[in-house]
């Protein structure tokens, strides 16, 4: 969105032309200076958000909208027809989802970066992001250019040694680029933990998102051998174990797909069921297993059984 970008709510444009003339603004100054009633002000604040026009310099708003600032007695026909959800309630403080200073993004985006610049920029994000940028992460992430846009700057990069070039995962393409903590932390996870002389040591199993980029099966290596079905998929979570697939579960289509050791690893169900015990979601229901439904005859059942799970009237249901 530009400054030409025309907006339909007028609270919206008084806003815009106040953050033209006078740049970054706390929310009670936009208050004070547009008129009109705060709730009025903060949805209009936040359309124009929404709309990509204005940016804050913290995340702290986005958390609060996020953790269900816009829920609490802010329901109503508007949010229900935009299907986003509205800025929570205000407090003699100020509202959460108003926090911090709002700015226009037309002018962060000036001037424009040079080809070279972008290059660089992009880089360096794929650098702090993945600790080891190889083709085929860079691929899986989709960036204009490919990993042929970033090759030069890496290239670059090691030249005056600000990068190592090296085949540090076995299996992917010989043009390996890696910060060097990150070679480092890799010299220190070569040596696996031996879980029958030292069970104490064995990392615990974590959940993670299946986009996550520390999440690199589906997209930089292979998913292990299964029946199943996993992908990369938005909403869908990956249960790792010292860096192997144990579980990949979908909330949405109640599907969960093992993997070789996932019967063998019980481990697994506990960290996925802390997804409910955390907060993160209220339910978890597993009514597929490798695309079937569930069966008594499988040890995957009774490992759901243990960790929490009970019949249901679709399959496994874990409530909080």
């Amino acid at each position: 969105a530009t400054d030409a970008d025309p907006v339909e709510d007028e609270v919206a444009e008084r806003i815009r032309q106040l953050l033209h003339q006078r740049g970054a603004q706390f929310f009670d100054q936009i208050v004070r200076d547009v008129g009109g009633f705060p709730p009025d002000v903060l949805q209009s604040l936040w359309h124009l958000v929404w709309t990509g026009h204005v940016t804050n310099d913290t995340l702290a708003p986005l958390r609060a909208m996020l953790s269900g600032g816009g829920r609490a007695g802010t329901t109503s026909r508007t949010a229900g027809r935009t299907g986003r959800p509205r800025p929570g309630r205000l407090t003699r403080i100020g509202p959460p989802t108003g926090a911090g200073r709002w700015s226009l993004v037309a002018p962060l985006l000036l001037p424009a970066p040079r080809p070279t610049e972008s290059s660089h920029a992009l880089a360096l994000q794929m650098l702090e992001r993945h600790g080891v940028v190889t083709r085929e992460a860079v691929l899986a992430e989709g960036p204009v250019g490919g990993f042929a846009a970033i090759y030069g700057v890496l290239k670059t990069m090691e030249e005056c040694g600000q990068v190592r070039r090296g085949y540090f995962i076995n299996g992917l393409g010989a043009a390996q680029f890696a910060l060097p903590g990150a070679v480092d932390r890799l010299r220190d996870a070569r040596d696996g933990v031996d879980a029958e002389l030292h069970p104490e040591s064995v990392p615990a199993p974590v959940v993670l998102a299946a986009t996550d980029p520390a999440q690199p099966h589906g997209a930089t290596v292979p998913w292990p051998l299964t029946t199943g079905r996993p992908t990369r998929s938005a909403g869908a979570v990956v249960v790792l174990a010292d860096g192997e697939v144990l579980a990949w579960f979908d909330p949405r289509a109640h599907h969960l797909v093992t993997f070789p050791h996932t019967r063998e690893r019980a481990s697994w169900v506990d960290a996925l069921v802390s997804l409910v015990k955390d907060g993160r979601r209220r339910s978890l229901e597993v009514r597929k297993i490798d695309g079937e439904s569930p069966s008594n005859d499988d040890p995957v059942t009774d490992i759901l059984r243990r960790g929490g799970f009970v019949d249901g009237y679709r399959g496994l249901t874990l409530r909080d």
